[in-house]
């Protein structure tokens, strides 16, 4: 199965907001002192909420939320709006994608449905429980009574929230989407999946991710989000040109097929994509599918990562993205992402990535 975007529209990232586990929070940085640990999860470093939250609200908030309130906000400002009082109408649309929602708020409810035997039980862990929280949160704090949709779509949500944003660009009426994607990690989520096989069994340096190719990967969460908008302005990073997904392919020709394709129908040969960043992330089997990919499609391309700074969740992409927008605002590549050759330009960066080998799917940013 292949689904493409069908927007004609060109749709400029105008403002980003990034919580991760590295210092994306500040925009003025630019992963210049990658965080690094060793361990087999990354946990999303905080800001101080209250500089972005009202106190009062703070305190009930989950984490999920208040990351994605925060990053909203950020990208927001990051745009030039300021959230004030009695301020409607920014942006137009609200477009999330999640792939496991707020699992934190989740487990309480569950937790309170057992204490309590099923009775008297308070209602707001379960209203906080639902995928579309922090979105509709955000929508309340900003008072943005229109057109507001979560995507959970395992590895596609954030790809379909892409997807979704870049067809409402091509509205008329259309003045800004707030794009985002948000996935916490609990300890209850983690050592489930940790069961399954996902994560390593030891503990790793996630700055050595990919020096030792071992079976599983290192967890991870994060929040992103951008704001959308059909004009360049001086805040503007990239054009958010593309997306496509493709689902459970059974050969890798299959694969290069598919983004020959989607390169054509962008006019673009593969000698014309800067960089590519795959979702490597040091599993031996997973990153089998990308080294095919890149020695097939990009001998000659400088290719670099990006899941050993922000680990792996459904929605990693969200993530991927913000690094390729400040990327191309910056026309530099940071060392951390460790390019395998230097671009000799970045006016297009090709984002590859694929989720338990099931979810596949390119996003396209152009230099503005």
């Amino acid at each position: 199965m292949k689904l493409q975007s069908a927007a004609t529209n060109k749709a400029y990232i105008n403002g980003v907001g990034c919580i991760s586990p590295q210092k994306t929070f500040d925009n003025q940085l630019f992963l210049e002192e990658p965080v690094t640990v060793e361990c087999n999860r990354l946990k999303a470093v905080d800001p101080n909420y209250k500089d972005f939250i009202p106190a009062e609200m703070v305190r009930r908030m989950g984490r999920i939320i208040k990351m994605g309130v925060t990053a909203a906000k950020i990208s927001l400002a990051d745009a030039g709006y300021q959230v004030r009082d009695k301020e409607y109408g920014i942006p137009d649309k609200i477009i999330t994608g999640t792939g496991l929602g707020c699992i934190e708020d989740t487990e309480k409810f569950l937790g309170n449905m057992i204490l309590s035997k099923e009775e008297f039980l308070a209602p707001t862990p379960f209203i906080q429980s639902t995928h579309n929280t922090f979105s509709a949160q955000i929508a309340l704090l900003l008072k943005c009574h229109g057109y507001n949709l979560t995507y959970v779509h395992r590895g596609f949500s954030f790809e379909t929230a892409v997807i979704d944003s870049l067809m409402q660009m091509s509205s008329q009426t259309t003045r800004s989407v707030l794009l985002g994607c948000a996935d916490e990690l609990t300890d209850h989520s983690f050592q489930i999946q940790f069961r399954l096989g996902l994560w390593k069994r030891k503990p790793v340096d996630n700055l050595k991710l990919y020096d030792e190719p071992t079976k599983g990967t290192l967890a991870g969460e994060g929040v992103s989000f951008f704001l959308i908008e059909p004009g360049k302005s001086s805040s503007t990073y990239a054009i958010l040109q593309d997306c496509s997904l493709l689902f459970r392919p059974q050969q890798p020709a299959e694969i290069v097929q598919w983004i020959g394709e989607f390169l054509k129908d962008n006019h673009l040969k593969t000698g014309e994509i800067d960089l590519v960043l795959t979702g490597m992330n040091g599993d031996r089997k997973g990153d089998q599918i990308y080294r095919k990919v890149i020695s097939t499609l990009f001998k000659t391309t400088p290719a670099g990562c990006f899941k050993h700074l922000c680990g792996e969740y459904p929605t990693a992409t969200g993530f991927a993205t913000w690094l390729a927008a400040k990327t191309l605002r910056k026309q530099s590549v940071p060392e951390t992402v460790f390019p395998s050759l230097t671009p000799r330009s970045l006016r297009s960066i090709l984002i590859y990535n694929h989720y338990l080998g099931i979810n596949h799917s390119l996003i396209l940013l152009t230099q503005s």
